[in-house]
């Protein structure tokens, strides 16, 4: 089984990328957020997952081991086949997809071509039990409302951060963006930090 590759960027793709490896030309299917930091020309090294089929061998290259990782597990849900994993991947950073879960942000998946409401809430339904054991990002350990407004029966979810978000949701943030503001406004005030503590030091880690 491959797992790494490095070498010379021979040509790139729509989804996918020829790396030649001492004069062996590898094709890799990657995600629009990999492939755009691949130039033609320079050297690079690319985590390796492969699949073997009975037809053929698939090879997806991932910039890191955090973006292979999150793509071994969206592959486990029903409905996320490889290409549909590399479309999430390519809208949403690790980090990003992390407080997405955590905070059961349907919209945040819904950017990704191909997904739709169906397959995003099923996405949020089966990790976000799951999402703590990442270790991908902060807001991992955190829990976040879900739904407008109401707050979500999450792990670690505490009632001021559930109104802090759903407060910054209703100025008109997204509810990722809301939820990773406040997780850091957490961080900043303590654990003991009120309802409007946390709003207000969550619109200052927004206008950052």
């Amino acid at each position: 089984m491959i797992a790494k590759l490095t070498g010379i960027v021979d040509s790139t793709g729509t989804d996918w990328v020829v790396l030649d490896v001492n004069g062996v030309g590898y094709l890799l299917s990657c995600s629009n957020r990999t492939l755009s930091r691949l130039a033609v020309g320079e050297r690079a090294s690319l985590v390796v997952e492969t699949f073997i089929r009975e037809e053929r061998i698939v090879l997806h290259g991932f910039g890191d081991q955090a973006d292979r990782e999150w793509f071994k597990l969206l592959t486990t849900i029903q409905g996320v086949g490889a290409r549909l994993a590399l479309s999430i991947l390519g809208v949403l950073d690790p980090d990003q997809l992390t407080r997405a879960i955590a905070s059961q942000d349907k919209t945040a998946l819904v950017r990704a071509d191909g997904v739709g409401p169906k397959v995003a809430a099923r996405i949020l339904n089966e990790l976000k039990d799951k999402v703590g054991n990442l270790a991908l990002g902060p807001a991992a350990s955190a829990g976040a409302p879900a739904g407008k407004g109401a707050p979500a029966a999450v792990p670690g979810a505490t009632p001021a951060l559930a109104d802090a978000v759903s407060a910054l949701v209703n100025l008109g943030y997204g509810r990722s963006e809301a939820f990773g503001a406040v997780v850091a406004a957490g961080r900043v005030l303590g654990d003991d930090a009120g309802v409007s503590d946390l709003i207000r030091q969550g619109l200052k880690e927004l206008s950052q």
